[in-house]
């Protein structure tokens, strides 16, 4: 295919592949929702009306136009609720995402390129945190911490620096095996300067994809949490506390539960489309 000529430029190449703008026109609406709340959302998500409540979508019958979504089982609006929902959503996925990045990326590198001790010490450990099961784990470091958005943060970070480590050990040392390292090495280079400005930019196809996933498991993660009661208070909209509102009304007001399940599945189906789409794009041993 002509669009995955190296020649052309990077944004071309990037806006011609159907993965890459999909999971870009998902990023593009959370981050919408995220910054502009307040002005997109037309009711405030903890205005109560009890005399609207469980009001349909406004196009089927009883609705309201006022309501697009309809409203919960308190008449507050979902159309505000999941718009604010898609704020907590966001922050979590790119402060946890991006913390556990540089901690399992900068200790994976270590690992992959000084191998001997340092590389059984690091990988022993990744062994070891990986054997406890990563939701229950979260439940546990969230309890401890104490509920909020930060202990989320952090008992992701604490979880998953692991997923970072593993493969990108794994591909630190296919890549000291390169002709570059060696000629590098050759030359005299400090060991430093060859991990950081020769081995890790060739890390960053691999590095993407792993960020964009783990954006959407960390979304997955705080939707549970949210779900559980462990995440922030339970009057802040929040994906998973529309789950578990919505749940308890199923059989009467599908949509309640429906919609923000659905808002869950898009936006992580999004971030991996993003992160396999840019990989084709700039990684040369994927393109043909």
């Amino acid at each position: 295919m002509p669009d995955g000529r190296p020649d052309l430029p990077l944004t071309y190449r990037i806006l011609h592949e159907p993965r890459a703008v999909f999971g870009l026109i998902v990023l593009a609406l959370m981050l919408l929702a995220a910054v502009f709340a307040p002005w997109l959302s037309p009711h405030d998500p903890l205005e109560q009306d009890l005399l609207s409540s469980f009001l349909p979508p406004s196009w089927q019958a009883n609705g309201d136009p006022v309501f697009l979504l309809g409203t919960d089982n308190l008449g507050r609006d979902i159309v505000s609720r999941l718009i604010y929902g898609a704020r907590t959503a966001l922050i979590v996925a790119l402060v946890a995402a991006a913390l556990a990045a540089l901690l399992g990326t900068v200790l994976g590198m270590l690992a992959g390129f000084y191998g001997g001790k340092t590389d059984m010490l690091i990988s022993r450990a990744v062994d070891i945190w990986m054997s406890f099961p990563a939701v229950l784990l979260s439940i546990v470091l969230v309890a401890v911490i104490g509920a909020g958005l930060h202990a989320v943060i952090i008992a992701i970070v604490i979880i998953d620096w692991t997923r970072f480590c593993r493969v990108i050990r794994a591909e630190t040392m296919v890549q000291k095996e390169r002709d570059y390292v060696s000629s590098a090495v050759t030359i005299g280079l400090p060991r430093v300067r060859i991990l950081f400005q020769e081995i890790f930019p060739n890390l960053i196809p691999l590095l993407i994809v792993l960020l964009t996933l783990e954006m959407g498991i960390a979304i997955v993660v705080e939707t549970i949490l949210s779900f559980v009661g462990l995440s922030v208070a339970s009057d802040t909209p929040t994906w998973g506390n529309l789950i578990q509102e919505g749940r308890q009304y199923i059989h009467q007001v599908p949509w309640l539960l429906g919609l923000p399940v659905a808002c869950v599945v898009l936006t992580v189906l999004g971030l991996n489309a993003l992160g396999d789409g840019i990989k084709e794009v700039i990684d040369p041993e994927t393109r043909q």
